[in-house]
């Protein structure tokens, strides 16, 4: 595991952070320079304070916090939902993308869901569009479904959609 990282459950005090660091992965121009950039499919925002607050303070909930030299790098949320984790709001910071922090973090968080709930499945969804983000799942062991969700086309608090075309597709992973 790459050294210099410190894991904990986010609290109240990191969400101003947490949400720019999200923010900086998925939108605008500052997340072109990550590969997990959603600016051109969505402009508005990915996230705001309530949607984060609400998974700290969710007690089925935890956001996985990951810091290196006192600054959030990382995060994402783990969410018990019976047999199998909810992850999702996952990002790390564009600029430390690319290096291998992602695996380090996804890894992390499988292990914590194992441990904290005993649950035998990861699911996550991602945009069915997003190949290159699939593919990158894909070869950390979660398989597509094919099932899919639709878009919250209307609710800006996901964002402002560039194309008609949007959907989620469930991944699945199995946790040894």
């Amino acid at each position: 595991m790459e050294t210099g990282l410190t894991f904990r459950d986010a609290t109240d005090a990191d969400v101003d952070e947490l949400v720019a660091l999200i923010e900086s992965a998925y939108r605008g121009d500052s997340s072109r320079a990550g590969w997990t950039t959603e600016a051109d499919i969505l402009e508005g925002q990915r996230t705001d304070p309530q949607g984060v607050l609400e998974v700290i303070k969710d007690a089925d909930s935890r956001l996985l916090t990951v810091e290196r030299d006192g600054r959030i790098v990382a995060c994402c949320q783990l969410e018990h939902r019976g047999a199998h984790a909810y992850f999702g709001m996952f990002a790390v910071s564009p600029a430390l993308q690319g290096a291998g922090l992602g695996k380090t973090v996804i890894a992390a968080a499988e292990r914590t869901a194992r441990e904290a709930w005993g649950v035998t499945q990861m699911h996550m969804t991602v945009i069915s569009v997003r190949e290159d983000l699939i593919a990158w799942y894909e070869r950390r062991g979660y398989r597509r479904t094919g099932e899919m969700t639709p878009f919250p086309y209307g609710d800006e608090r996901f964002g402002i959609p560039q194309r008609d075309d949007l959907q989620f597709e469930l991944l699945v992973k199995e946790l040894a």
